[in-house]
């Protein structure tokens, strides 16, 4: 497995390091840990210590018994600097919680401390997860600090929002969960590993120590996630299983790439992630109407909602009776197609990606006529008769059709593909298949393939 090197500073969120910790071992992986003096007030450096099995150091003039080795290696015959060794050898390095005060320190350079100097040192993917009070964490100062880490290629994950320490403290400023903080680092070393081989969903300037962020800076993606509700009276209403867990995953991963992101999420109660401007919405018109106003400023279209194909055609404004529901006949009527509208107003330079909730062996063929239908750039085919997967899953497992040339769309015409032209194109679409992976590594997938149909 792999070796990940796990940095702790001070706050009150730093117990959850040792769950990490717990958990990145009983996955297999070796882990050394690097804490800053203000940590020791909240988690003694024996306690993780016992738990990894390999010393803990506070100060780079320390001496390191392991001389540097993750647990499960060799020595080296010499003593090496600690500060330079430990990142050298390490996989990835996780900054968990990451305080106000050492962002601001990691966007200044500094090194006072072995947290700080590995972070210089580190060619491994480095992720750094804020943890504060949301005032802390909204304030400008922090905000500017954390878009410069971005801008030099750290992946900034999370924070989530919800109860904060302080007694009646809500907001965004939690420390992600241990399990959350174990997948992005899964996920950083699976990119890291693919990059090397060819895979073509490899983020390939993770491996390469690149700024991999570049191309993402000065896009802003619009996500739609969630599922539509559409009322039948005043109590109930016909939806669907799509919990938006997918969506939050684009929106994460758009944002840490260093996107202006804005989420337009229908009935999602799970954490937003943080940075990314939210419009909650609760029905297929209103997702409509959100989409109508953000579309003309997007550049890259995410469309993963679950929108309602169908509406009850005269829903009650009163609850209806049971009594009275004996002979009930539900009359439906159509929703607006709003993906297919978007793409008939889009202009020159947009990505449109699509999404498809199938079911059964003719998934792929239905998904490339609607790839073509819609005029899409992109279409992502999930399996909902899976229970593994998809809907409210922590894992998805995808195929990615894209359009012949990368486009299914008469570029800034506004025009569809038809007749003899759309069938051409419909028998050169290609496919690429994700693995049943963490949605957030599936998100990164597809934003790779978002990346290469606008040039990369």
């Amino acid at each position: 497995m792999a070796r990940i090197l796990l940095g702790v500073s001070g706050g009150i969120a730093a117990y959850k390091a040792l769950e990490f910790v717990r958990l990145a071992t009983a996955a297999g992986h070796a882990v050394r840990v690097v804490q800053t003096r203000s940590s020791q007030r909240f988690i003694g450096t024996a306690s993780f210590a016992a738990l990894t099995g390999a010393p803990v150091l506070v100060s780079e003039f320390e001496h390191d018994p392991a001389r540097g080795a993750f647990p499960g290696e060799q020595p080296p015959a010499h003593a090496p600097l600690s500060h330079l060794e430990l990142p050298a050898r390490a996989e990835v390095y996780l900054i968990a919680p990451a305080s106000a005060n050492t962002i601001a320190k990691l966007a200044a350079g500094m090194a006072e401390d072995m947290l700080g100097a590995c972070a210089l040192a580190a060619s491994c993917p480095v992720l750094v997860a804020p943890a504060m009070n949301n005032h802390m964490y909204e304030h400008a100062a922090t905000q500017a600090n954390l878009e410069t880490l971005r801008e030099r290629g750290v992946e900034v994950i999370g924070p989530a929002t919800g109860r904060l320490a302080s007694i009646g403290e809500h907001g965004a400023g939690r420390l992600l969960e241990p399990n959350e903080l174990l997948k992005a680092c899964e996920a950083a070393l699976a990119r890291t590993t693919t990059a090397g081989t060819g895979d073509p969903s490899a983020h390939a300037g993770a491996a390469a120590g690149l700024d991999a962020a570049a191309p993402w800076r000065k896009l802003r993606v619009l996500v739609t996630a969630g599922g539509t509700r559409e009322p039948l009276d005043s109590v109930r209403f016909l939806g669907n299983s799509s919990s938006g867990r997918m969506g939050l995953a684009l929106a994460q991963a758009a944002r840490a790439r260093g996107a202006q992101v804005t989420l337009i999420a229908a009935n999602v109660y799970l954490p937003l992630p943080a940075g990314v401007a939210c419009r909650e919405v609760g029905t297929a018109a209103e997702l409509r109407e959100a989409c109508v106003e953000e579309f003309a400023r997007c550049d890259v279209l995410l469309m993963a909602a679950a929108v309602a194909d169908f509406r009850p055609a005269a829903p009650s404004a009163t609850k209806i009776k049971k009594a009275a529901s004996h002979d009930l006949v539900l009359e439906l009527e159509p929703t607006v197609d709003v993906l297919g509208e978007l793409t008939r107003s889009r202009r020159a330079g947009q990505t449109l990606v699509g999404f498809a909730a199938e079911h059964g062996a003719d998934a792929l063929r239905d998904a490339r006529r609607k790839l073509i239908d819609k005029g899409l750039d992109a279409i992502v085919v999930n399996d909902i008769s899976r229970e593994d997967i998809g809907f409210d899953a922590e894992d998805n497992e995808v195929t990615i059709l894209t359009a012949a040339n990368g486009r299914s769309w008469r570029a800034g015409r506004g025009e569809h593909a038809d007749g003899s032209e759309a069938h051409a194109r419909l028998a050169r679409t290609t496919q690429m298949t994700v693995s049943k992976a963490p949605k957030l590594l599936v998100a990164e997938a597809i934003l790779d393939v978002v990346e290469r149909l606008r040039g990369g």
